[in-house]
C-alpha cells in the first residue's frame, strides 16, 4: 500500500491525552466538585418521585458553564440508579438548542416514552392536538412519576411563544395515574418575564441559581480532569492556573476552563512536544477566540456583513480616522456592486452599533458641539478574520467588478 497523507502527521504527533473523552464538556465525572449545595436541593426536591408523588417544577438559572446541564445529567443517572425498573418514575432530557419546535419537543418526549415502534408518532405529519393526546394517553398507562427536563428552555420561547409549557404545565390534569414535572434549564436569568402569568407560576414552583465557578474552583475542576485525561508530568506547573484565570474572567465558566485545556493538548500534540505549557494555553486562547468570532460572523445577516466590509475597506487607509460618515459612503457603493437594498443612514448607524455590541468593532462617539456628532470606528478583529470577512461569498462580485472607484473597495 502506498503512503497517506495521514503519515506525516501521524509520525510529527506525540500523544500526550491518555483518554480524551475526560476533557469533553459533555463527560459527566462520578463527582462533581462544587455544585454539592444544587445537588442536594434539586434531589430533595424530586425525591418524592421515587414514591409516585408528583414533586414541584423547578427552574434552574445561571450563567453558561456554571453546571446545569452536568449537575441535572448526574442526577437523571442517580435517579435511575434509585429506582432501576423506572417503576416509579423515569428521567426524560431534551435538548431545546437542538428542538426548538412544539412538534420537535413532544416527538423528542414521545420517543422515550414510547417502546412499541408500531405506535411511536411519527417525525412530522400529525397536528399538534392528536399528538398532545397520543403523549398523554402514553404517559398515563405507565403509571408513575415522569421528570421532564428542558435543557435551554428559553429557545423555545424566542421562537414559538409558551404554549408547548402550557401544554406540559397542564397536562396533570388530563393524566389520572401518572404525573410529570417540569425541570427547566435556561442561562437568561430574565426568562420568566416573557412568560405569561399562570405558566410563570406554575413552571417556575422551585428556583435553584447556579453561581458561576471561581478562580480556586476552577483549578480544582481542572486538576480532577487533568489527573484522568493525563500521565504524571504532562502539564507544567501553571497551565492549570491559567486556564482557571482566563475563564474566570469570562463569568466562572467551566466549560472555557475544560476547552482550553482540551486544545492547548491538542497543539502540544500536533506540533510534537513532551509537555503542555503556558505558550500552548496562549495559543489554545487566541484560537477558540478566532473560532467564536468567526461563528458569530457567518451568521450574521448580509446588510450587516456588508456594512463590516465597508468598516474593513476604509481602515484600509491608515492615514485617516473612520467615522460613520465614510462607512455609509462605502456601503452605498457596496450595494451598489452587490445589487443589494440601500437602507437609510440611521439604519446603518443601528447596524454598526450592533457589530459594536457583538465586539467585532469598537465604535466611540465624538462630539462637535453645536455641529453635531459622529462615532469613531475601530476594528476589534485580527488580520485572519478580515480575510474570513473579505471571502465570504456574499462579496464574489467585487472581485470582478470594474469601476472608477475600484481601488476604493479593492
Amino acid at each position: 500500500m502506498g503512503e497517506s497523507i495521514f503519515d506525516r502527521s501521524i509520525n510529527k504527533r506525540n500523544t500526550l491525552i491518555k483518554n480524551r473523552n475526560i476533557l469533553q464538556t459533555t463527560y459527566i465525572p462520578d463527582q462533581l466538585p462544587h455544585r454539592e449545595n444544587e445537588i442536594n436541593n434539586i434531589v430533595e426536591i424530586i425525591t418524592p418521585s421515587l414514591n409516585k408523588d408528583k414533586p414541584s417544577n423547578i427552574l434552574i438559572t445561571g450563567k453558561t458553564g456554571t453546571g446545569k446541564t452536568a449537575v441535572l445529567n448526574y442526577i437523571g443517572k442517580e435517579l435511575l440508579k434509585a429506582d432501576p425498573k423506572e417503576e416509579n418514575c423515569s428521567y426524560i432530557y431534551v435538548n431545546c438548542e437542538i428542538v426548538d419546535n412544539p412538534y420537535g419537543i413532544l416527538y423528542n418526549i414521545s420517543n422515550q416514552v414510547i417502546k412499541d415502534q408500531n405506535s411511536k408518532i411519527p417525525f412530522t405529519g400529525w397536528s399538534l392536538d392528536r399528538v398532545y393526546e397520543t403523549i398523554a394517553f402514553h404517559l398515563d398507562r405507565e403509571d408513575k412519576v415522569f421528570i421532564i427536563v428542558l435543557d435551554e428552555i428559553d429557545r423555545i420561547l424566542h421562537k414559538n411563544g409558551d404554549d408547548i409549557f402550557y401544554f406540559l404545565t397542564t397536562i396533570n390534569e388530563i393524566l389520572k395515574k401518572s404525573k410529570v414535572s417540569i425541570i427547566g434549564i435556561t442561562n437568561n436569568t430574565k426568562f420568566t418575564e416573557f412568560l405569561t402569568p399562570k405558566i410563570k407560576s406554575r413552571l417556575g414552583e422551585e428556583k435553584v441559581v447556579f453561581p458561576p465557578y471561581n478562580p480556586e474552583q476552577l483549578q480544582d475542576i481542572l486538576r480532577r480532569r487533568a489527573e484522568m485525561a493525563f500521565e504524571p508530568g504532562i502539564l507544567d506547573e501553571g497551565v492549570i492556573p491559567h486556564c482557571a484565570a482566563i475563564s474566570a474572567q469570562v463569568s466562572g465558566d467551566a466549560r472555557k476552563a475544560l476547552d482550553l485545556l482540551r486544545v492547548a493538548a491538542d497543539i502540544a500534540e500536533r506540533n510534537g512536544d513532551n509537555v503542555i505549557t503556558d505558550a500552548h494555553v496562549i495559543s489554545a486562547r487566541n484560537k477558540i477566540e478566532l473560532d467564536a468570532v468567526i461563528e458569530v460572523i457567518k451568521t450574521l445577516p448580509s446588510q450587516s456583513k456588508i456594512v463590516l466590509m465597508s468598516i474593513i475597506k476604509n481602515h484600509e487607509d491608515k492615514t485617516k480616522t473612520v467615522i460613520t460618515g465614510d462607512v455609509y459612503a462605502v456601503y452605498r457603493e457596496i450595494c451598489t456592486i452587490l445589487s443589494c437594498v440601500v437602507l437609510k443612514e440611521k439604519r446603518v448607524a443601528d447596524l454598526i452599533s450592533e457589530l459594536d455590541m457583538l465586539g467585532i468593532i469598537h465604535a466611540r462617539v465624538k462630539s462637535f458641539g453645536r455641529n453635531g456628532r459622529t462615532r469613531e470606528i475601530e476594528l476589534n478583529i485580527n488580520k485572519d478574520i478580515i480575510e474570513f470577512v473579505i471571502k465570504d461569498e456574499l462579496f464574489e462580485p467585487m472581485l470582478n467588478h470594474k469601476s472608477s472607484k475600484q481601488m476604493t473597495l479593492m
